[in-house]
């Protein structure tokens, strides 16, 4: 914080109050059994304090986000990530968000006895997104090569391939042919997915010999679809009940790093691209067997979308308790107002083979046919042309403001949902299910 900030009496004031409060959020939980052990009383007595603090939190920043952002950036010149800006934050204001020390504990428990701290990374990141600089800034942050991508650039430039634990990159022919192959789990998302999701978007955008991208599903070991290419389950879920899913490196970074840098572009530091600083190719999906949840989301930021004639998309937010990420922003764009509510808050299942499909899928193809029609789409996408007016197309229909004020809110909004009640029960059943 800057010293004139700290002159201010209020800023003092209100910051007081709410390192009074974490430290009574602290004590109060320290003197309580796991949350799951506690009497409806003590339940109770968690939740107050917690809310106490939040709304101090919320309140705090409100007036003094920017000046903690500049604080944690060095006044804007240093690009943090969303992790490292919530590690920074705990160590330069302690109370402010959780530290390491308390996100290591929260990590060993399953969700349902978690004390919510990611709340508070929310309410954080709300403030920062919110912001007309510091939100921005942070985007463009988001935007810009991971280290890892950057240390296996030049493997990938010598031998075209790079393999990971959830996706296999290919250059082939001018085109960077990404591979889902959690084959055990029907491509179901969590953290280390994310993570090689994002690394594989990164090297595909920073590779010149690179012009078109391609996302598919590839060949299952799963007992129900041994053999078949499938392209997305969503969310782990399992994972989800045993709190293995994070907000900061989950569900924001999925939406703020490789969603949306297939979206905007890459963002690279190249003094000679005076004409945008950003990376863009085209890209497209190829859909077999089916894409629910997170698969489905992932469909909105392609440029071109096939479909074998037997699959089927989904959005099951409202029955799993959780936001479909921007879907939300984004699926009123292609299928309207009234489609959009019957899929996200009814739960209806869109199959390949309807005529509203058309309006999510640009091609339905018999599964035989669905390789040679990927081929052609790949070659109609590879062109200058193609590549201005995606930018165009882009610009026009998701402005860079519109998508941060929705992701502000989503922030805190999804960490609200991680921890209802009704999500616990419904992913903890969910988790007991056999695995066949």
């Amino acid at each position: 914080m800057t010293t004139t900030v700290w002159e201010q009496e209020t800023a003092r004031a209100q910051w007081s109050a709410l390192t009074e409060a974490a430290e009574r959020v602290d004590k109060t939980l320290a003197s309580l059994p796991y949350p799951t052990r506690r009497t409806p009383e003590q339940r109770d007595a968690a939740e107050a304090v917690k809310n106490r603090a939040r709304a101090l939190r919320a309140r705090f920043l409100d007036g003094y986000g920017d000046a903690v952002y500049d604080r944690l950036t060095e006044g804007r010149t240093r690009g943090l990530r969303i992790d490292e800006l919530v590690a920074a934050g705990a160590t330069a204001f302690p109370g402010l968000v959780p530290d390491a020390g308390r996100l290591a504990q929260e990590r060993n428990r399953p969700q349902a006895d978690k004390e919510g701290h990611e709340i508070d990374q929310g309410i954080f990141l709300r403030a920062v997104l919110r912001s007309a600089s510091a939100g921005p800034h942070l985007l463009d942050a988001m935007l810009r090569p991971t280290a890892r991508a950057r240390g296996l650039l030049p493997e990938f430039l010598r031998t075209g391939v790079v393999e990971m634990e959830a996706v296999r990159l290919e250059r082939r022919d001018g085109v960077a042919r990404l591979t889902m192959c959690r084959h055990d789990r029907l491509n179901a998302e969590d953290n280390q997915q994310v993570d090689d999701m994002e690394t594989a978007v990164d090297l595909a955008l920073l590779d010149p010999g690179i012009r078109v991208g391609l996302l598919r599903g590839g060949e299952m070991s799963h007992p129900r679809h041994r053999g078949k290419r499938v392209f997305s389950a969503g969310i782990n879920l399992k994972n989800l009940s045993s709190g293995d899913i994070s907000l900061v490196d989950f569900l924001l970074r999925r939406e703020l790093g490789y969603l949306h840098k297939l979206v905007r572009g890459l963002l690279v530091e190249d003094p000679d691209r005076w004409h945008s600083p950003y990376v863009e190719k085209p890209w497209v999906a190829a859909v077999d067997g089916f894409a629910i949840g997170g698969g489905a989301q992932l469909l909105l930021v392609f440029d071109h979308v096939l479909a074998a004639s037997d699959a089927y998309l989904s959005l099951p937010a409202a029955k799993e308790g959780i936001i479909p990420g921007v879907a939300n922003f984004r699926f009123s764009r292609y299928a309207g107002p009234r489609l959009s509510r019957q899929v996200i808050l009814e739960g209806r299942r869109i199959w390949a083979s309807e005529p509203q499909a058309r309006l999510l899928v640009d091609e339905v193809v018999d599964p035989r046919e669905l390789d040679a029609a990927v081929e052609r789409s790949l070659q109609r996408l590879d062109g200058e042309a193609v590549l201005a007016n995606r930018r165009m197309l882009n610009l026009a229909e998701e402005p860079v403001d519109a998508f941060r004020a929705y992701m502000a809110e989503f922030a805190l909004q999804q960490a609200l949902r991680l921890y209802g009640e009704d999500v616990i029960h419904k992913v903890g059943r969910f988790a007991a299910r056999p695995s066949s």
